[in-house]
């Protein structure tokens, strides 16, 4: 007879509000389902991330199932949207009831979800847990340290994210080091990307401009602190003509982003011949460019890990980084938002003399499975 998960324990709520969630919770749900025993499910979308059409095509991509509840609680501002979070999400939990609440990352809705488990006594697990950028600024930092302050369970992608919760006063034995699920979910999409040259044709630009024996280069910039300043989004779209001369680059705009290089006039600094210029980008499309290009310039947090699991050569655009492991092991080098750093950085990657990183421990596509058995056995114990 197959081992059935036991009846007195409700299902796992699992939860995502905004695009890097969808990437984490894909192989969650597939290692859940394989699970001896399968571990049931209640997937919900808090509808954080209110682009319909792009939210779509992320399920698709990534082969997530439909969410059983979507909250739809749309754009706001962080205590509009985390409140809403909050009043929405309450009543599911009392209809359904689950063993715990899982959560990823560090969005408003991994903060809002947790705060209402723990108000109600329902356990919540917290995947990606422990990193740190010690910059308050961030609102993401702030969801990162109160979720791990209050989760029951903290899984983790790096062992220096253990240092950290230690420092903050966390017990060693709500903490467990599985792997990155991120990676997870590049390894199983790596073979079905996106070819670069599709992605081009199907935006109406010639993909001919790839074709050059200096390749390409990916970048994208979305965080508040390079795009809200003008002097600080000139001083980059200047640096970043400069690298186009050299190698062109593709830069997948972000809404706000293109926003303000509108608002702020700076229209004149892209070079329209040399960088090209594409509308949000799918998971599978960027997952392509990324993987053929000689270099990522980026303010992301994933891109960073998914350029060392890559050994793609990428520069943040950040003074600090939650993920050191990037630039420690990997292929991440930060260069803020200092304009020689960039331009030295960059040239020393096209002249061939890039970091070579190598791949994190746990980074090995099998964090979800660890999770899954992990979880499986600690809620058993618990009504044990």
């Amino acid at each position: 007879m197959p081992q059935l998960w036991p009846q007195t324990l409700g299902p796992v709520i699992c939860v995502v509000g905004a695009r890097p969630n969808f990437m984490k919770m894909a192989p969650i749900l597939r290692a859940f389902a394989a699970n001896t025993p399968a571990i049931p499910t209640l997937l919900v979308h808090t509808g954080q991330h209110y682009d319909r059409d792009m939210s779509d095509k992320l399920f698709e991509d990534l082969r997530l199932p439909r969410p059983d509840i979507n909250l739809e609680v749309g754009s706001g501002s962080h205590a509009v949207q985390t409140a809403e979070v909050m009043r929405r999400f309450e009543p599911v939990l009392d209809e359904h009831k689950p063993s715990c609440i899982l959560v990823v990352g560090d969005v408003n809705s991994t903060l809002a979800c947790t705060l209402v488990g723990v108000k109600k006594g329902i356990p919540v697990v917290h995947v990606e847990a422990g990193l740190r950028s010690y910059d308050r600024a961030m609102p993401e930092e702030i969801n990162r340290v109160l979720t791990d302050q209050v989760a029951d369970l903290l899984y983790t992608t790096e062992r220096s994210a253990a240092d950290n919760l230690a420092r903050e006063g966390i017990a060693a034995d709500r903490i467990r080091f599985v792997g990155n699920v991120m990676i997870d979910s590049l390894l199983s999409n790596r073979t079905i990307a996106r070819p670069p040259a599709d992605t081009l044709r199907a935006t109406g630009i010639d993909p001919g401009i790839l074709n050059t024996a200096d390749g390409y280069g990916v970048v994208t910039l979305h965080r508040p602190s390079n795009v809200d300043h003008p002097a600080v989004l000139q001083a980059l779209l200047g640096v970043l003509r400069e690298i186009s001369a050299s190698l062109p680059l593709v830069f997948a705009l972000h809404p706000r982003t293109k926003g303000n290089i509108e608002r702020f006039g700076l229209e004149g600094l892209i070079d329209r011949e040399r960088m090209i210029i594409l509308p949000p980008q799918g998971y599978l499309e960027m997952l392509g460019l990324m993987a053929e290009a000689r270099i990522v310039l980026t303010d992301s947090g994933g891109l960073q890990e998914e350029t060392t699991a890559l050994g793609i050569p990428c520069l943040t655009l950040r003074e600090n980084t939650e993920r050191p492991i990037t630039v420690e092991q990997g292929t991440n080098t930060m260069v803020g938002r200092d304009v020689a750093a960039i331009r030295h950085h960059a040239a020393e990657t096209l002249a061939g003399r890039s970091k070579r990183g190598r791949t994190p421990e746990l980074w090995d596509g099998h964090a979800a499975e660890r999770i899954a058995a992990d979880l499986a056995a600690w809620l058993m114990a618990r009504q044990s």
